[in-house]
C-alpha cells in the first residue's frame, strides 16, 4: 500500500446483509469522498481484503467495479490508483448538483408524503451520530442514503442515478479537520433541519437550507 497506509475502512467479516462486493464498493466510495484514500495512492487486493477481515475475490471484483466507474485505476501486479479530481470537476460536479437537487427537494415540500419523509429520519440521526464519532466513511454513506433517499421520492430514477454518479466522483477532503475540531456534527445536524421544514411545508426554508447545505461541498467540507 503506498503512503497514506491503513486508510479507516470497516470489518465486514461476518457480514450478512448484501453480498461482500457490493460491500466493498460501498464502503470505498465512501473513503473515497471522505478523502481516506488519497489521489496517486496505490492499493493491493490483499492488504485491502486484511483491512476488510474478508477473503480476496470480493475485494477485487470491487476494485474492478470502481474501476469501471473511472474512480481507480488498474496498476499492473500492483494493485489499484486512485484517480485524481481537479477543483475544476470539484466545481463543476457541485453546480450540476444544485442545478437538480435544490428545485427537486423544494419542490417535495408540497408533493412528498409525510410518512415517506419520517422513514428518513434514522438515516439523518445515522449521519449525526457518525459525525459525533468522527467515523467519516459511515458518514459519507449515512449520508448518501439519506440524500439519495429523499431525491426518489421525486419518482424520477434517472435524476436519482444522476445525482448518485456525481456524488461518487465528489471529494470531501475537509471532513477530516472538521470532525477532528468537533465542527462536523453542526453541519449533520441540517439533515435533520431539512426534514423538519420538509414537514412544516415550508418551500422557501426549504431551499435556503438546501442551498447552505450544499454550499459546504466546495465550502467547509472542501478545506
Amino acid at each position: 500500500m503506498a503512503a497514506h497506509d491503513g486508510p479507516a475502512l470497516p470489518a465486514l467479516g461476518g457480514q450478512r446483509s448484501g453480498s461482500y462486493r457490493e460491500l466493498v464498493a460501498d464502503a470505498l466510495r465512501a473513503a473515497l469522498v471522505a478523502g481516506e484514500l488519497r489521489p496517486g495512492e496505490v492499493h493491493s487486493v490483499p492488504a485491502l481484503a486484511g483491512r476488510f477481515g474478508i477473503s480476496a475475490t470480493p475485494v477485487r471484483e470491487a476494485l474492478l467495479d470502481l474501476a469501471k466507474e473511472g474512480l481507480l485505476d488498474p496498476v499492473p501486479n500492483k494493485g489499484f490508483r486512485v484517480t485524481a479530481v481537479s477543483d475544476g470537476q470539484l466545481d463543476e460536479y457541485t453546480h450540476i448538483r444544485s442545478l437538480i437537487e435544490i428545485p427537486t427537494v423544494t419542490g417535495l415540500a408540497s408533493t412528498a408524503d409525510a410518512t415517506a419523509l419520517e422513514a428518513l429520519r434514522p438515516a439523518a440521526e445515522e449521519i449525526v451520530t457518525a459525525a459525533a464519532a468522527g467515523d467519516l466513511i459511515a458518514y459519507v454513506e449515512a449520508d448518501r442514503r439519506f440524500h439519495l433517499g429523499l431525491l426518489a421520492l421525486a419518482g424520477n430514477e434517472h435524476l436519482v442515478e444522476v445525482v448518485g454518479d456525481l456524488r461518487k466522483r465528489s471529494r470531501l477532503y475537509g471532513l477530516t479537520a472538521l470532525a477532528e475540531r468537533g465542527l462536523l456534527r453542526a453541519s449533520a445536524e441540517e439533515h435533520l433541519e431539512l426534514l423538519d421544514v420538509l414537514l412544516a411545508r415550508d418551500g422557501a426554508a426549504v431551499q435556503a437550507v438546501m442551498t447552505r447545505h450544499l454550499g459546504h461541498v466546495r465550502g467547509l467540507w472542501a478545506r
